[in-house]
């Protein structure tokens, strides 16, 4: 058995987010993370082990310095994907750091691990949206390169989680509210519709992540 396929029976909420924390492939990441059961118990005391190799990534996309990535109209097909698939790798990432949050920090209430579980199913649903309508236009998640530097700020944090919620939902997430109508305007006035509906759906539910930050810190 793969370890991100370890069942969740007898595991309490903590030590079941490794599964999908684990799991390389990223659809299977994001489907992981939606069958997280918030019944789950919480052992909020419990120093869940480490099991080295946080996150699972895909072979694909390459990781490159974010400097060498390149934009190209929005206007052609190519344009719009490279720009999605963009904020697809950014939702993945996004998964993977409120995942990590659930199982690296012991000691906090019960409801605080129940608020990083919910939002890593929302990022998981809007990598899926996102992921769908990609292929639907004859990409893919994987088919761009992308970068590493959201993940290098959660190992900045590893110690310390008052910086891990102050830098990602605080500062990460709030910013990304900020560019979120800019691009769903281009995304409509390059005429993808659909992309602007997904956009919407991420707008709205991003404001919940940045109050979470906003609560827990």
């Amino acid at each position: 058995m793969a370890r991100h396929d370890v069942p969740q029976l007898n595991q309490h909420l903590r030590a079941a987010v490794l599964c999908p924390l684990l799991a390389q492939n990223a659809v299977q990441k994001a489907e992981l993370t939606l069958a997280l059961s918030l019944d789950l118990p919480i052992d909020t005391m419990a120093i869940v082990s480490d099991p080295g190799g946080i996150p699972g990534r895909p072979a694909k996309p390459e990781l490159v310095a974010h400097t060498s990535l390149k934009s190209k109209p929005l206007t052609s097909p190519e344009g719009r994907a490279l720009l999605l698939h963009a904020i697809a790798h950014i939702e993945l990432n996004a998964i993977d750091l409120a995942l990590d949050v659930v199982w690296r920090f012991a000691g906090m209430p019960e409801d605080f691990y129940r608020d990083w579980v919910r939002i890593a199913k929302e990022e998981a649903k809007h990598f899926l949206l996102i992921q769908q309508h990609l292929l639907g236009m004859g990409f893919d998640y994987g088919h761009f390169p992308a970068h590493n530097s959201l993940w290098e700020m959660a190992e900045r944090t590893r110690g310390d989680i008052v910086a891990r919620i102050g830098l990602v939902p605080r500062t990460m997430e709030a910013r990304g509210l900020d560019a979120s109508p800019g691009v769903k305007n281009k995304l409509i006035s390059a005429g993808d519709h659909a992309a602007g509906r997904i956009m919407d759906i991420i707008l709205e539910e991003e404001i919940g992540h940045v109050a979470a930050g906003n609560r827990w810190y």
